[in-house]
């Protein structure tokens, strides 16, 4: 019986590692064909000349983003430091893959957050409210993680 199941397990994983590996090759090629014509700097030596202020572009949207990336962050740390006390009572294998997705997060929110973009160089042109949908998102997510996390 456990044989059985591992090899079903064994298949499944193929599966996902095939799956994701057909889509990284399609979104390389994708990306290929899309961007090959855009003249790309080499970002650590020189970022790209700024575009001016596009006036269709509301503020209110990048002052939203800043704040909500923000907020993003905290409730990272606070998930982390549930899933710390967590682990430390279960010992639990499944809160330590939560507390590595957590921190994934955390580094990705970190080097996205519009503080560290802007003490690059660089600025969000253009996006209106597409800069902020994406941590709305995001914040809504952590915050059901959280409290779901604080209450069991």
């Amino acid at each position: 019986m456990e044989n059985q199941m591992d090899k079903k397990l064994r298949i499944w994983l193929l599966l996902i590692i095939i799956g994701l590996i057909t889509v990284g090759i399609l979104a390389a090629v994708w990306a290929v064909l899309t961007f090959s014509n855009i003249n790309l700097s080499p970002f650590p030596f020189r970022p790209l000349p700024q575009p001016e202020f596009n006036p269709a572009d509301l503020e209110f949207y990048y002052i939203a983003r800043t704040v909500v990336s923000t907020i993003n962050i905290a409730l990272l740390v606070f998930l982390i430091a549930t899933y710390v006390n967590i682990y430390s009572k279960t010992r639990s294998e499944f809160t330590i893959g939560l507390l590595i997705f957590a921190l994934v997060f955390l580094m990705k929110d970190l080097a996205s957050s519009p503080f560290v973009t802007g003490a690059f160089g660089f600025r969000p042109s253009g996006l209106g409210p597409f800069a902020l949908l994406p941590d709305l998102f995001e914040f809504v997510a952590l915050s059901v993680l959280l409290y779901l996390s604080v209450k069991y």
